[in-house]
């Protein structure tokens, strides 16, 4: 039976194809419930006449294509409005498109490899377009039709998998929580270690591009392996959510005809412009920023602090710590005359532990040896709470107790002071 609704509940009632925006304040959270017709969020249904629970800060849309009834309760610094002009139906028919391919390829599963591919989709645009909530609204509905598609997150910026600085890839098997995000259970994390490609090594005068298109490759292949061996994710096909990496003045308005000029030899693509929703609002650096500090948070102590990660010491004996770029290619005597040597973006360094390291968020890798470092995906992380540098002590956050799964450790300037 349906809880009575509290006194300082209200009701926002949702004409059909109508959309209730919600940005929950930063200090209070918000319970909401649809009391009549059907709604979701992202792609993904409201059960009826259950109170879901929302944290400060969360931004997410209402959407109901028959008309519908939310109840509201608490938030008190939330801010709301409804829209009745959404790009939903254009979402909807790309949907529907790629359901048909889906289907296409399970009838051709026994046969060439080609048309047994299920499509797969990239989402590219700049920066606050709207590419993760479209990406998720494209999953949760092939998810909902019984499918598994892959979601690969190319955006080290904000990290939709896992934390930032990372890219990820992971199984989509039912519709995404509105509220809980991308499940976890089986991702598979490349650590790149900064939050933005262009960003520069510590201490040298280059950036580190070709490591993340070096992981990129990694991911890649490791996914073509997956596949190539399931015909129902090979099927599903896959949705990529990229970074909003877009630089020049009117680059934006080029970005769809570019796309359809370099993808013309390429018949199998295609390129679609899709309208951006009203509802996505631009993120100032410093917003951005603390968002990354929270999605840190997230993997150590849950959304709701309903996770205890635990404090552990170990010796710096125990551990291997190593970034990757840097050191000169070539010595000057073996270069040309006048030129200069430059960083290798993907060799692997040895780091000493010092102080250096206290506030950083490491990966734990899978590598078994340093030259393995880049092919191999990484366990999860730990963030350094303390250096002893007399004693020789590290002590770290882990999301477990124990020792970690592996003593390789990887180092980038993924920072984060918690508060």
């Amino acid at each position: 039976m349906a809880s009575s609704a509290p006194s300082s509940a209200r009701q926002v009632k949702l004409e059909r194809e109508c959309e209730l925006r919600i940005e929950v304040g930063e200090n209070s959270p918000l319970r909401l419930r649809l009391l009549s017709g059907t709604a979701e969020i992202f792609g993904t249904e409201i059960p009826p006449e259950i109170w879901l629970n929302f944290p400060p800060r969360l931004k997410f849309a209402i959407f109901t294509w028959h008309g519908a009834t939310i109840e509201m309760d608490g938030g008190a610094d939330t801010s709301d409005y409804v829209a009745d002009e959404t790009p939903m139906i254009s979402y909807v028919n790309v949907h529907a498109v790629l359901e048909a391919r889906r289907n296409r390829a399970k009838a051709c599963s026994s046969g060439d490899s080609d048309s047994s591919q299920g499509p797969r989709v990239i989402v590219v645009g700049p920066t606050d377009s709207g590419k993760s909530t479209l990406s998720r609204m494209l999953l949760s509905w092939a998810a909902k039709q019984g499918w598994k598609p892959t979601f690969v997150d190319l955006d080290v910026g904000q990290g939709s998998i896992t934390v930032p600085g990372c890219i990820a890839a992971t199984p989509i098997e039912m519709p995404i929580d509105p509220v809980e995000g991308i499940p976890l259970e089986m991702p598979l994390v490349y650590f790149y270690g900064h939050i933005t490609p262009s960003q520069l090594f510590c201490g040298l005068c280059s950036n580190n591009i070709e490591l993340y298109k070096v992981l990129v490759k990694e991911l890649a292949q490791t996914l073509e392996r997956q596949f190539a061996g399931n015909a129902e994710s090979r099927a599903a096909g896959m949705v990529i959510n990229t970074m909003g990496w877009i630089e020049g003045v009117g680059y934006e308005e080029k970005l769809c005809s570019m796309l359809r000029d370099v993808l013309k030899s390429k018949p199998k693509v295609d390129v679609v412009k899709l309208q951006k929703s009203g509802g996505v609002v631009s993120r100032t650096p410093k917003y951005r920023q603390k968002s990354r500090g929270h999605r840190i948070r997230e993997y150590f102590y849950g959304l709701a602090n309903d996770l205890s990660p635990h404090s552990n010491v170990a010796n710096f004996s125990d551990l291997s710590v190593y970034r990757i770029g840097g050191g000169p290619q070539a010595p000057r005597s073996a270069l040309p005359i006048g030129a200069e040597p430059a960083a290798d973006p993907t060799r692997v360094v040895a780091v000493n532990i010092s102080q250096d390291l206290l506030h950083l968020v490491l990966a734990v890798s899978f590598a078994k040896e340093p030259e393995e470092i880049i092919s191999s995906n990484v366990a999860g992380f730990i963030y350094i709470t303390d250096v002893d540098v007399q004693r020789k002590k590290l002590t770290y956050l882990a999301p477990s107790a124990g020792e970690p799964p592996s003593r390789i450790l990887i180092l980038g300037t993924l920072a984060w002071l918690e508060s």
